[in-house]
């Protein structure tokens, strides 16, 4: 078979690739049986379509006639979507890190022809750079390897597959206590870097979850140490070019240490993340800056990522946007001091001066607009000024080529998305978030499960690819922010279905923990299982989460057990490993000393929903609110089992473990009580 089969494909970034040289194939049996058949190594490239280096490799190498047929001649070419099938990335990222090398995209890996790893790097130039060797020689010499040396590769790829097993089964420890908690936090605020925020070095990444993990240890400790430097990290982004100061939302990092040169593309998951953490930061800080940010990043998603609303009112949030326009990264972006003057005429002077726009520019000839030197305004006068000129250059941008935007739809974003406007509706008194929460929810359960199953991505109006365990475990986080948001009990039992599925497919009956791929997902040769957070939150971390809600919301001891099994699985006492997994310790936090408020009245009672207001406003962040009509009984393995109304009032319970709070029935005494909790 020699063609280019891509074009049958609904991913955008694989259409990227449709027209290459090349004869790519997509992911799957096919091409595994293709190259079984052919005797030849299997090429992996996977990358994404907002990826730049992914972009630059296309255009040197994949476009490039004669080093496309050195690719179509010794092996078989298979290009993935890391996005569309996040459990082949992460088992080949992990090959590769096993050799050594530090992962990223592209992803280059080299496969026998039952997709066994044996070698691969990331990048490749066409000739010998940067240190490393050029495509051409790379391509030749590994193919002449796996033709005469094959028992090398036979050694390589037993030794990468012994490894790979070896990473899905972690030695189980003990579980943690409140102390590890505080341990792993004092050996994390020491890689905080304390000028700019962030982790020390460049690039900078926001790392939204390593963040929100310190930012819990200030509320648990009391420590301003730990607020300081999530604060700190927060006014650095939110005021540096990694900040979209037209448009709103945020780029995925910034390539140098101070926050101000950002690798232009803006992923969705960034922003939802970001918008959750600076949520949870505000509702203590109460800090205008946050609140705008926060403002701001949902519109703009709500505006620019969205599918647009279907005839039932639905719709869904794309993946991301690139980093590159006209072949430029960063063009679509960047002002000259020229371009400026001629939109703004008589108001570009304080434009200028306050989003540090020079005539040489901050950044290869042109301004990347920030407000790290003047993050506030001198008075609210020039606010509004700077607000009115914002919008003007933002109109004139928008008649700019944009960089493409990648319309695909996933889960398990979504379903950040889905928990970060629920967060944000209800502290910020914001009820069109919520509802647009729910809209956006309901689009993913009836567009991307099918018989009861999830699909990973929706693309073309086609729901495909088997769901990961992100998928589930997103979604039904997200699903438990809607039931405490909404207190319509379908949303808490949506999660207990999708939970189901997660324990009947994912689940590892032999050692514990769940696998990235379902049981019936074949065309991978390993099946990952993994904690560590990175870019997205770990799927075990997050399912973890949502045991420790549901147990809280139900009462029922099989979540709390497969929680604590899940949590003794991955808890070694290695501070170093343990900082790489805040989403894990925040769970255990919430499983082992999580604030249980129970509202119990008519949800229509105005008296109801101040109550309501006041559990989302003053609880700590790891609490479960609850909310049942009078006529409605807990469960039995509910620590409020038996509580009711007082005096046919709304009435309000905290519980941390087994023992509740007397009862409340005011907004102020609930806060009083929550103060204690």
């Amino acid at each position: 078979m020699s063609a280019n089969l891509l074009a049958a494909e609904t991913s955008p970034y694989l259409l990227q690739h449709r027209d290459n040289p090349v004869h790519w194939r997509p992911w799957g049996e096919a091409a595994l049986a293709e190259a079984k058949r052919l005797d030849r190594p299997i090429l992996l490239s996977v990358g994404y379509a907002a990826c730049h280096w992914c972009h630059v490799m296309a255009h040197e190498s994949f476009e490039d006639a004669a080093i496309a047929e050195l690719m179509n001649t010794l092996f078989v070419n298979i290009k993935v979507d890391r996005e569309e099938r996040p459990d082949v990335d992460t088992l080949y990222q992990s090959a590769l890190a096993l050799t050594g090398q530090h992962g990223g995209w592209p992803l280059t890996m080299f496969l026998t022809p039952d997709g066994s790893p044996f070698w691969g790097g990331t990048y490749f130039p066409p000739e010998p750079r940067f240190g490393r060797p050029g495509f051409p020689d790379v391509l030749q010499q590994v193919a002449q390897v796996y033709r005469v040396d094959r028992q090398r590769v036979a050694r390589n790829v037993d030794a990468l597959k012994d490894g790979l097993v070896k990473m899905a089964q972690p030695q189980p420890g003990e579980g943690f206590t409140d102390q590890t908690l505080n341990t792993v936090a004092t050996a994390a605020l020491r890689l905080v870097d304390p000028i700019a925020g962030g982790t020390e070095g460049a690039p900078k990444f926001p790392q939204p979850l390593f963040f929100r993990f310190l930012w819990r240890a200030y509320r648990r400790t009391g420590s301003t140490l730990y607020r300081d430097a999530v604060t700190l990290t927060l006014d650095s982004i939110a005021n540096g070019g990694i900040y979209d100061h037209l448009a709103g939302g945020y780029a995925r990092y910034a390539t140098d240490d101070l926050w101000l040169v950002p690798h232009f593309e803006k992923m969705l998951y960034d922003n939802a993340l970001l918008v959750d953490l600076m949520t949870e930061a505000w509702a203590v800080e109460r800090c205008d800056l946050y609140a705008r940010r926060v403002r701001e990043t949902i519109a703009w998603a709500l505006g620019d990522l969205t599918t647009g609303d279907t005839d039932e009112g639905l719709f869904a949030f794309f993946s991301a946007f690139d980093a590159d326009s006209e072949g430029v990264e960063g063009k679509y972006y960047v002002w000259t001091e020229a371009e400026v003057d001629a939109v703004l005429g008589d108001a570009a002077p304080l434009f200028k001066r306050v989003y540090d726009v020079t005539p040489g520019g901050n950044w290869e000839g042109s301004t990347i607009l920030n407000r790290r030197r003047a993050a506030s305004a001198r008075n609210d006068d020039e606010e509004r000024r700077l607000d009115d000129a914002r919008a003007r250059l933002l109109a004139v941008r928008r008649g700019r080529i944009p960089p493409a935007r990648d319309d695909k739809v996933l889960a398990d974003w979504n379903g950040l998305m889905i928990t970060a406007l629920v967060h944000a509706g209800t502290m910020f008194d914001h009820p069109e978030w919520v509802d647009a929460a729910r809209r956006c929810f309901t689009f993913i359960r009836t567009r991307l499960e099918i018989d009861g199953r999830l699909r990973h991505t929706w693309c073309a109006g086609q729901a495909r690819h088997p769901a990961v365990l992100d998928d589930y475990a997103s979604m039904a986080r997200a699903a438990l922010a809607l039931y405490e948001a909404t207190g319509e009990a379908e949303y808490c039992a949506q999660a207990e279905r999708w939970v189901a599925v997660a324990d009947r497919h994912f689940w590892d009956a032999a050692d514990g923990g769940y696998f990235q791929s379902a049981d019936d997902t074949t065309d991978v040769p390993v099946r990952s299982k993994g904690i560590m957070d990175n870019a997205v939150p770990s799927g075990n971390g997050v399912m973890i989460d949502v045991l420790a809600r549901l147990y809280h919301h139900i009462g029922d001891d099989r979540y709390r057990e497969r929680a604590d099994a899940a949590i003794r699985l991955f808890s070694a006492d290695n501070p170093q490993y343990l900082m790489n997994v805040p989403g894990l310790l925040l769970a255990h936090d919430l499983l082992a000393n999580g604030v249980q408020i129970v509202l119990i009245g008519d949800p229509a009672d105005a008296a109801t929903a101040d109550l309501h207001r006041t559990a989302f406003a003053a609880a700590p962040p790891h609490r479960v609110i609850t909310q049942v009509a009078p006529d409605t009984p807990l469960p039995p393995g509910h620590a409020a089992f038996a509580k009711t109304a007082i005096d046919g009032q709304p009435t309000a319970y905290v519980c941390v473990g087994p023992l509740c709070s007397p009862p409340v029935t005011t907004a102020a005494a609930l806060r009083h009580t929550l103060a204690q909790a």
